[in-house]
């Protein structure tokens, strides 16, 4: 029997050196691009901290090692973003860095797409600011 073995997504975006591409280049969009400042002036003076939060995080939800989870426990994302105030505005910035930063990846369009779908999903959840 022939079996195709099916790559996570993890593999896919190319194991720990493309996630940490990733992740690298989204929070350098989130730096650099004015029209990310207010969801930048969400965050820590220095991003350190959360550049390694959020490969480790990444790396369990790509299908990779469980970093994030080995180290913090359960992620509970909604819960530890619900001190920050999450609307519609502050969603597109980031959803914005991350297209960008997926756009600059050597990686399949399609699996790009996916990808996309899945992190819009997941912002779509972090909102917690009533619309005006």
């Amino acid at each position: 029997m022939n079996e195709e073995k099916i790559q996570t997504a993890h593999e896919r975006i190319g194991g720990d050196e493309g996630l940490k591409k990733l992740v690298t280049l989204f929070y350098d969009n989130m730096e650099s691009l004015a029209e990310a400042k207010p969801i930048r002036d969400l965050h820590a003076k220095d991003l350190k901290n959360a550049r390694e939060k959020f490969y480790m995080f990444l790396s369990g939800w790509m299908g990779g090692p469980d970093r994030y989870i080995a180290a913090f426990g359960h992620p509970r994302l909604r819960a530890r973003h619900l001190p920050f105030s999450i609307g519609t505005e502050e969603r597109d910035q980031w959803l914005m860095c991350m297209k960008k930063a997926l756009d600059d990846l050597d990686i399949d369009v399609m699996f790009k797409e996916q990808l996309m779908s899945s992190f819009t999903l997941t912002a779509n959840h972090m909102m917690n600011k009533e619309l005006d």
